[in-house]
């Protein structure tokens, strides 16, 4: 296998080129489940480190790569014909769409599309992955197994997870892992913890429905803007005094919308959002809370409710024996190691992966001056960063690759 003092040093020689990918790709960000352009510089690049067999998507701008090692290993225990099957295959994924989200942040390599911004790491996240994909490439006499890549758009509320898996994926795999860059730790900290580790999410839409006119007479309408300071202040009520705070709930209305100009009471009013749960007991529980509190505020007032809810990703959950295996390469490239005490109430579609293999994600800490957080106009992240996510994919592949077959 693989050393550490190898690993350290080769993700020293290919960081210059992870920057430049990492800078490339930021400057053009792509939404969704197609990102051509982003598959584009993978291939490229994969070409261009000598590896000509790659799968791309049907369903989606995915990638997916083997890398054989081809040193000697003990291969699986004989199964029931009595023939030995291959040596372990584990999973690397890396996410490669932008958000819809106009940049603020002052660097060169800014966004070049209004509206788009990769404010979520993605682009370094591709970019710490080809690295990777460069070292097991040029050391597969070191190594036994096959390590698989999946690059993979649509983790920004596309479930291109699914799709991916729904292709073939994660045929043959026996374990996954994947890295995600948080800007609000330290550079070289590495955080994860057993269980669960993300939240779910879905999305709702409520729509309250009234009767428009004239604003110098609304006693002539009904109005629906004055349901909405109720329904949000609702449900902060019911997060904060009905929700069991060891069963931790979040419910976020992040998008008003009502009215077109100043003389007008519109006709209705829209509160869009979302709910992030750990378990599927708080999260039926919140989703019928919402309904409830959305019904109450509409019938108080008069006024007529649609509500739509949209079931996203289920809750993010850690297999403890392979955190142990992401601890441990952690602490063998002498990275910081935190066992984090509570999940993020974030939400991954790497969820659907780890529901079908034992796997883990982890957060990299990645903390720059005058940068904004996960998701925000300002995110940025110190780039050498980079370096060590690139060298933990390696270390944690020949951890998993030597893990003992069942």
């Amino acid at each position: 296998m693989l050393t550490p003092e190898t690993i350290t040093r080769e993700a020293a020689r290919v960081h210059p080129r992870v920057v430049a990918i990492r800078r490339a790709i930021h400057r053009e960000p792509e939404l969704g489940l197609v990102t051509p352009k982003t598959q584009t510089v993978i291939t490229d690049e994969l070409r261009r480190i000598g590896i000509e067999s790659f799968a791309l998507g049907g369903g989606c701008s995915s990638v997916r790569v083997d890398i054989e090692g081809r040193a000697a290993g003990p291969a699986r225990k004989a199964g029931p014909a009595g023939k030995e099957s291959p040596a372990r295959c584990v999973a690397l994924r890396a996410d490669m769409d932008a958000l819809p989200l106009s940049e603020h942040a002052d660097v060169e390599w800014t966004s070049r599309s209004a509206g788009r911004m990769h404010a979520c790491g993605h682009d370094g996240h591709v970019a710490m992955l080809l690295g990777a994909a460069d070292i097991l490439n040029a050391h597969r006499d070191e190594f036994s197994g096959t390590v698989r890549l999946l690059f993979q758009p649509g983790e920004e509320g596309y479930g291109g997870a699914e799709v991916m898996i729904r292709e073939g994926s994660l045929a043959g795999v026996d374990s996954a892992f994947a890295l995600h860059l948080e800007p609000s730790r330290s550079t070289r900290l590495v955080s994860l913890r057993r269980g669960t580790m993300l939240a779910s999410f879905d999305n709702f839409l409520v729509t309250f429905r009234g009767a428009g006119g004239h604003a110098s007479t609304p006693h002539a309408t009904r109005d629906p803007i004055p349901a909405i300071g109720p329904f949000v202040d609702g449900l902060s009520h019911v997060v904060a005094r009905e929700i069991d705070p060891d069963d931790r709930v979040v419910i976020s209305v992040t998008r008003v919308t009502a009215g077109t100009t100043d003389n007008v009471i519109p006709p209705t009013a829209e509160c869009l959002g979302t709910i992030r749960a750990l378990t599927a007991t708080g999260r039926a529980r919140a989703r019928e809370r919402l309904r409830r509190v959305a019904e109450g505020v509409a019938s108080s007032r008069g006024l007529e409710i649609d509500i739509e809810l949209h079931e996203g990703y289920p809750p993010t959950l850690n297999a403890p024996e392979i955190v142990e295996d992401v601890m441990r390469a952690a602490t063998r490239l002498e990275l910081g190691v935190e066992d984090m005490r509570s999940p993020f109430m974030g939400a991954e579609d790497f969820s659907y992966m780890l529901e079908r293999v034992p796997g883990a994600i982890a957060f990299l800490g990645c903390k720059t001056s005058g940068g904004g957080p996960l998701h925000s106009d300002l995110m940025k992240f110190d780039e050498s960063a980079l370096e060590v996510g690139t060298a933990l994919h390696v270390a944690v592949a020949m951890e998993l690759l030597g893990r003992r077959n069942p």
